[in-house]
């Protein structure tokens, strides 16, 4: 595919023990159960919400597709023009990359001087296939309802959005020569601030170490995937290392001893008052806000002025890609001369010799590219 999709791949992980249930506080201070806002259940219904907008958005994807016109062949045609790109093209069952770029992927080039900087949010609602959306989503459902649960719409969608943007911003600094879609960085978001949680609330826990190993566990196997090529493991850091960030500010929960002071009866008078937060809540609540402001601020300000990362940072596109005897990480653009005689359509790719005769009176450029990029891949 060319330019080359970066596939965001992602692991449907679920552990059970890694955040504590809703619970009704019940104290000898007080006269019955009652239920405590600070750790009360909420309905989820935004994450649900999200998953619909990606799926609505990739069968629209599909719809603007249109394979059959645009390709001489498609996969599974009897879904007309929502039919799929040839496999040669695109191996995830979807769409060709060009229609991404036209729905909104995230294109450097594009971010940088045609100021479309919308790019580094829309293409977290974009996906590469059927496959890619399904990992996804999958993902995204696991986690994100059990994080909505117990935390709300409003943090878990700020957390989901905002990891989302920092994936696609540190993919944009990285990866200046491929178009990049997945909501991969809102779920590695979701992860990265599943860890914080339980690092910040962590005297709240029972069996709080199999809890973070676990976790560890499960997210290093899911970095671990993003050497593989065409996957864009920056977007997957990025998304990490602000839901990382971000759990610390939106996730703290108070001390049981407060919340007790704060529920109990008017006559209850304790020996020591509780304060809300342990000091080292605090301290990480400050230091990670302002790790995050200023790292946003600053990669964001970088990626307007065209700065490339990788001139400051020679070893870390081993980050995303590590090559190997079965793989290489090089990835160009597809480029082809073209040559119309009558209704007779001749096209060799630049990159491989290869040569390919099609019969068609006056394609696009938009077709000739799709059949540029099937015979250099």
């Amino acid at each position: 595919m060319a330019p080359p999709l970066q596939i965001l791949s992602t692991n449907n992980s679920n552990n059970n023990v890694v955040h504590p249930i809703s619970i009704p506080v019940q104290n000898q201070h007080y006269n019955g159960v009652r239920e405590v806002k600070h750790y009360k259940k909420w309905f989820p219904w935004l994450i649900p919400f999200f998953v619909v907008v990606n799926v609505v958005v990739f069968v629209v994807t599909m719809y603007v597709n249109d394979c059959p016109s645009n390709s001489v062949s498609c996969i599974a045609r009897f879904l007309r023009r929502f039919s799929f790109q040839p496999l040669k093209e695109n191996p995830l069952l979807g769409p060709s990359s060009l229609t991404l770029q036209k729905m909104g992927a995230l294109d450097v080039n594009k971010v940088i001087h045609m100021h479309q900087g919308w790019r580094l949010v829309t293409c977290m609602w974009l996906h590469g296939g059927v496959f890619h959306l399904l990992a996804n989503m999958l993902g995204i459902l696991f986690i994100g309802i059990r994080l909505e649960q117990e935390f709300g719409f409003v943090l878990i969608g700020l957390l989901f959005v905002i990891s989302g943007f920092g994936g696609s911003l540190l993919s944009a600094l990285f990866l200046q020569l491929n178009i990049s879609v997945g909501a991969s960085g809102a779920l590695f978001g979701l992860l990265g601030g599943m860890l914080s949680e339980l690092i910040t609330n962590w005297s709240m826990y029972d069996n709080k170490f199999a809890a973070f190993f676990t976790l560890v566990i499960i997210i290093v196997i899911n970095l671990a995937i993003g050497i593989l090529p065409h996957v864009d493991n920056f977007a997957h850091i990025g998304g990490f290392l602000t839901g990382f960030l971000l759990g610390f500010v939106f996730l703290i929960r108070p001390q049981f001893g407060w919340v007790n002071q704060r529920y109990a009866r008017v006559d209850y008078s304790p020996t020591r008052a509780k304060p809300k937060f342990k000091k080292y809540q605090c301290v990480l609540w400050v230091l990670s806000l302002i790790i995050l402001i200023v790292g946003l601020s600053v990669g964001l300000v970088a990626l307007l002025r065209g700065v490339d990362a990788n001139d400051h940072c020679s070893w870390c596109h081993y980050l995303s890609c590590v090559p190997t005897s079965k793989w290489s990480c090089h990835t160009e653009a597809a480029y082809c001369l073209s040559n119309q005689l009558g209704n007779q359509l001749n096209v060799t790719c630049s990159s491989n010799g290869k040569s390919s005769t099609y019969f068609m009176q006056d394609p696009t450029s938009s077709k000739i590219q799709q059949l540029c990029t099937q015979i250099c891949n």
